[in-house]
């Protein structure tokens, strides 16, 4: 056997893709039920988990002509304000220089960019998914400074 058929070897035996445990196991397992019905309402995903040093992009997915970068938001309860709530104004600066360094770095065919929430409600039972099309527009306000 030489090394390279021995590595491919082992690497089929491994998983195709890490389980978490934890909180982040459930926002991996809400990515994964967003990424489903993303693609049940028409959208092609072209890159998950898109992360730069200014900021991270759950999904980066066509939906049509439209570039869309999407952040995905979950809650197990509406204690604190349904998931949609929690994309506040600092997140959505983040969001918007991520896209600016993915449009930067990848350069796609000149097309409408679009800033959508996947909101998911896990409240024990089946969890409720809602996309919030255009949930956002460029930049938001900068904070204001003391």
């Amino acid at each position: 056997m030489t090394p390279k058929s021995v590595v491919k070897k082992i690497l089929s035996k491994l998983p195709k893709k890490i389980l978490y445990r934890g909180s982040r196991g459930v926002g991996q397992r809400w990515e994964d039920l967003a990424e489903e019905h993303l693609k049940a309402a028409g959208y092609r995903i072209l890159r998950r988990n898109f992360v730069t040093r200014v900021g991270e992009i759950d999904f980066v997915a066509r939906d049509g002509k439209t570039l869309c970068f999407i952040e995905v938001k979950g809650r197990h309860g509406v204690g604190f304000g349904v998931p949609a709530e929690s994309v506040t104004g600092e997140k959505q600066r983040r969001i918007f220089r991520a896209a600016e360094a993915y449009l930067q770095r990848e350069r796609p065919e000149r097309a409408t960019c679009r800033f959508d929430v996947v909101s998911i409600l896990d409240e024990g039972g089946r969890p409720q998914v809602e996309i919030l099309r255009g949930a956002f527009e460029g930049p938001a306000r900068p904070r204001a400074r003391r």
